[in-house]
């Protein structure tokens, strides 16, 4: 099927966006279309068929196989076949569709949430939000000028002990938070090299790249790791980081932007096609607080005693009266036994009295729910039925701006240098290098301009 021109794409969008859609009731069901047969994909479909709520509606994927396998997913769990869509602008066009659940590669993330709200759909989209800022900005833009619903697939915002965690945080369980501390040491493994061949049968390769440029066919391009290429993927930080990296940021509690970002490392060791960092340091100083992220995709040891472990993503938060640990499975408080003697005390207690903490907390997860997803897309459908932005627990405007700094740590390491930000928009003062990394080139009619 020929792609339509984007002037003819985006009149229907328009006149769609403008028609009055159905609003959905309290009891009514939400009939999703799922955009991604991945892996993921595959997960969510899971997670819908959990969902009274829920109506598995449509499928769609570039490829074939990917589009039987989710077919005879849903059959196998719901007895019934959702409609199948090669193209994803047939599934938004389609009434019979309200709310589409993306799960394709970081790079059409945000194409087709904008596609898919101009269509007048609600989106959950997955994390991270976006392949760069300007596309995170225009994702805003188009859930507001719309009125879509659109949920990012940051779930942690929905896990029991981690919103209790960020709770005790505003609440000042540690006092002033100065630092908060993204670990992922998520342990991985060299993708090797594959050469270019010619395109399996059923897959259209020309949909899969869409906005990134176009280029042979490779199995390393593919799948899963096309996670690594940066045309396609944001490398760990983006994949795994960006869930610790909101968390982050929901701790720290701090809004706009940080003074400066720097960030350093490389892929170390490995001899292969990937192209992101395996390992990375990142640093976004405030001034008077300060966030430090790390990426280490190689063997790495314990750290901190057992509250940190090898091959553990998590964050630890340090405030002025002690910290905080926080992962999947549980949190835990620690306070400073300095915290409450005089100063006096401190002076006469030498070293060794002011290096105690006591742990105060430690609450595990709700069983079943260490990385659940299904609370998160029970929030997305209730936002979906009250029509209010506001009860998104993880908000594209949320989603968005957690991405944002996995891309800026992105850019200062490709860069090789600091980037001083503007607080009025986040830019990098006087660096038209590192703003023009802010974007990419589209392909035509892949693209994403300034205006939705």
């Amino acid at each position: 099927m020929p792609h339509p021109s984007r002037r003819l794409f985006c009149q229907a969008s328009a006149a769609l966006a403008t028609a009055q859609f159905p609003i959905l009731g309290a009891n009514d069901r939400v009939n999703i279309g799922q955009v991604g047969i991945g892996g993921r994909g595959r997960d969510h479909l899971g997670y819908y068929a959990t969902l009274d709520e829920a109506h598995i509606a449509g499928i769609c994927d570039v490829n074939q196989a990917g589009r039987e396998r989710g077919v005879a997913q849903v059959q196998k769990l719901k007895n019934y076949q959702p409609k199948q869509f090669s193209d994803m602008r047939a599934m938004f066009e389609s009434k019979e569709i309200d709310a589409v659940s993306i799960t394709t590669p970081n790079h059409w993330h945000a194409l087709s949430a904008i596609w898919a709200c101009q269509a007048g759909k609600d989106v959950y989209v997955e994390k991270p939000a976006s392949h760069n800022i300007h596309e995170g900005r225009m994702m805003v833009a188009a859930a507001r000028k719309y009125g879509r619903m659109v949920q990012v697939g940051s779930q942690s915002r929905t896990i029991a002990h981690k919103m209790r965690a960020m709770q005790l945080l505003r609440e000042g369980v540690i006092g002033q938070v100065y630092h908060a501390r993204g670990l992922c040491y998520r342990r991985r493994f060299s993708i090797g090299h594959t050469p270019d061949e010619p395109v399996p049968p059923g897959l259209d390769w020309d949909r899969f790249l869409g906005p990134a440029q176009l280029r042979p066919y490779s199995r390393n391009r593919f799948a899963y790791n096309w996670h690594w290429f940066w045309e396609t993927g944001n490398g760990d930080i983006g994949n795994q980081g960006i869930h610790e990296m909101d968390i982050a940021l929901w701790g720290l509690g701090r809004g706009g932007w940080p003074k400066t970002v720097l960030s350093s490392g490389g892929k170390y060791v490995w001899k292969d096609d990937q192209e992101t960092a395996n390992t990375q340091t990142a640093v976004f100083d405030y001034g008077d607080a300060m966030i430090t992220f790390e990426v280490r995709n190689l063997p790495t040891p314990t750290e901190g005693g057992a509250l940190i472990r090898p091959n553990h993503t998590g964050n630890i938060f340090f405030g002025e009266a002690g910290f905080l640990v926080v992962d999947n499975t549980s949190f835990q408080v620690y306070k400073s036994a300095a915290a409450s003697i005089s100063h006096e005390q401190a002076s006469t207690a030498g070293a060794g009295g002011l290096e105690k903490y006591e742990k105060t907390m430690d609450e595990k997860a709700v069983e079943g729910q260490a990385w659940a997803t299904t609370p998160h897309m029970k929030n997305f459908l209730e936002a979906v039925r009250s029509r209010d932005h506001r009860k998104l627990n993880a908000d594209i405007a949320i989603g968005a701006h957690s991405a944002a700094f996995v891309h800026l740590a992105n850019i200062s390491m490709r860069l090789g240098r600091q980037l001083t930000l503007r607080q009025s928009d986040g830019r990098a003062a006087g660096d038209d290098q590192a703003n023009s990394m802010l974007t990419r080139d589209y392909r035509d009619p892949y693209l994403i301009g300034s205006q939705v």
